[in-house]
């Protein structure tokens, strides 16, 4: 059985935007010259596990950095922010608006060669990452989907057994793996085209997005003028 939960249209758009702008940075850090994912830990504390052992203390040193840019855009987003629960009214578009500059910072740097502009993009990564961790008691995350993909299998295995489960669950994740998903494919293409100057692309959706919230939420606070 499906247990039905309103939810306010912004959730679901913001959600998708912004997964299609983790999984789009991932796709240029996989395809770029050092093929490094930047919007999600996992793999490269796989590398610099790795490439620790086996003695290559430049990949080592770059897996590091990414994983303290990615961390340090965390840092930021927590102090701006201050809460991990969505919720309207909150600084996201602060937060939207430094994730939109550090990726145009990565373009420029990338475009003269200079591997810092990875560090960069991650760092924007974990900006975004870091905004809202939950909405409505559900874990939510935008780049990385992991966590998303095993709640939905626990969920269709709750309702094989005839247990019931939160469709807004099954709503938002499904939002959001769309959203990444068509963020690789954008990615994959833009750089064929492109190269790093793809993204462009998610630096100017982080700035729109971040623009359009502050007008939202500038219209909709109390007192505002109809």
């Amino acid at each position: 059985m499906l247990r039905q939960h309103a939810t306010p249209a912004w959730v679901y758009l913001g959600g998708f935007i912004l997964a299609l702008i983790a999984g789009l940075i991932n796709a240029v850090g996989f395809l770029g010259a050092y093929q490094q994912a930047l919007s999600h830990l996992t793999g490269t504390l796989t590398v610099l596990g790795m490439e620790l052992a086996r003695g290559h203390y430049p990949v080592a040193l770059h897996a590091l950095s990414i994983l303290l840019a990615f961390f340090a855009g965390c840092v930021t987003s927590g102090a701006i922010i201050a809460q991990g629960q969505l919720k309207l009214g909150r600084r996201y578009g602060v937060a939207l608006s430094l994730e939109s500059a550090a990726l145009f910072g990565a373009v420029l740097l990338l475009q003269r060669g200079a591997i810092a502009g990875e560090y960069l993009a991650a760092l924007a990564c974990g900006l975004q990452n870091a905004m809202a961790t939950t909405y409505s008691g559900s874990a939510m995350r935008t780049t990385h989907m992991t966590g998303m993909v095993t709640d939905i299998g626990i969920a269709c295995g709750h309702l094989l057994r005839g247990v019931a489960v939160d469709w807004f669950r099954f709503r938002l994740y499904g939002v959001l793996l769309l959203g990444f998903f068509a963020g690789g494919v954008t990615g994959a293409v833009g750089y064929g085209r492109l190269g790093y100057d793809t993204l462009l692309l998610p630096a100017a959706l982080s700035g729109i997005t971040g623009v359009a919230y502050a007008i939202y939420r500038h219209r909709t606070r109390p007192g505002a003028a109809a």
